[in-house]
């Protein structure tokens, strides 16, 4: 039995694969900002090509076809993304901070409402949240195009080698040394391990209240007893990164300490635990976006504090005001 468009709103048939072309575009091109744009030049090339789709393939994988090339296209245009403990070795907290590059050069956060579609099982939706991590991410960007897309529809999406296959224009022979060859490459590139947000955890609750206390209070020497002895910090855009608490708290109680008295609320970004970050005026009245904080958690610590600046972008991203107390109007 074929399946065909519906005749009354094709658009709609489209519409409830967004999410997860937006999940699987993300993986694929490591930018939130990206990811949108593929997906909604998917669409169009869709809406275009309707009359050409005969059903022959699931409109799934015509989608995911269409969104596939879209990403090859975009990635022959630019650098790999990364993130900056990728680029070189660790900085010292009071060195003269480099000037932010290009934010083109780095993983961005991801929405999770915007690309982690609801699924009932909760080893499914695990899988998912872990597919987005920003180590996983990161490592991805490492690999070609065509084996991170085999990597991704074969192990993160469940695809058969025969359906990728069919995608992608190839054999499944071809499907599987490409597959082989992502994974070598990914051993090669260890992923930092990290736990996705669990709101059932009571012990990760936990530290994430106390991290939220913390860091809003500006307890410094409270907030570096939850981070891990080889706990990282990064900054996108600076290309700077630092290694162990002690760095950690040279950097936020020096050139840092401007975020002492900032608003801080729970975001979902990454399938991890997330904050959003408004920072006080220099006359101290009021506030301005200024980062999204992404945890990563492991054994009861923190193993890494990813702040991302770029918040005039990243906020509207997350449908966050301007000025933390709208917050309270749309409650």
């Amino acid at each position: 039995m074929t399946e065909t468009l519906a005749a009354v709103d094709p658009i709609a048939d489209f519409e409830q694969h967004r999410v997860g072309l937006t999940g699987y575009c993300y993986r694929m091109l490591g930018s939130s900002f990206e990811a949108e744009d593929a997906v909604q030049d998917t669409m169009l090339r869709a809406w275009k090509a309707q009359n050409s789709f005969e059903g022959r393939s699931s409109l799934k994988s015509w989608l995911y076809r269409i969104a596939t090339n879209v990403c090859f296209d975009m990635l022959t245009a630019r650098q790999k993304r990364a993130r900056p403990m990728d680029l070189g070795p660790c900085s010292q907290a009071l060195d003269t901070l480099a000037a932010p590059t290009a934010e083109t050069g780095w993983v961005e956060p991801s929405v999770d409402a915007r690309t982690l579609p609801a699924v009932v099982d909760p080893a499914e939706a695990a899988m998912a949240r872990e597919s987005v991590r920003l180590a996983f991410v990161a490592a991805l960007q490492k690999l070609p195009p065509r084996q991170r897309a085999v990597l991704l529809l074969r192990e993160v999406l469940r695809w058969s080698a025969a359906e990728v296959a069919e995608l992608l224009g190839t054999s499944v022979a071809s499907v599987n040394s490409a597959l082989q060859r992502a994974r070598a490459t990914m051993d090669d590139s260890p992923v930092t391990e990290a736990e996705t947000l669990e709101p059932t955890d009571a012990a990760q609750r936990v530290l994430l209240e106390r991290y939220l206390d913390a860091f809003t209070r500006y307890d410094i020497d409270g907030l570096v007893k939850l981070l891990h002895e080889d706990a990282t910090m990064c900054m996108p855009p600076y290309p700077m990164w630092l290694s162990g608490p002690e760095q950690v708290h040279a950097w936020m109680t020096g050139p840092g300490s401007q975020c002492e008295g900032s608003r801080v609320v729970a975001v979902e970004a990454n399938g991890m635990p997330a904050f959003a970050q408004w920072r006080q005026t220099e006359d101290k009245t009021s506030y301005y976006p200024w980062a999204i904080h992404v945890l990563e958690v492991r054994d009861g610590r923190i193993v890494g504090l990813n702040f991302f600046l770029d918040a005039g972008r990243l906020f509207p991203l997350y449908g966050l005001p301007e000025h933390p107390d709208d917050l309270l109007v749309d409650a």
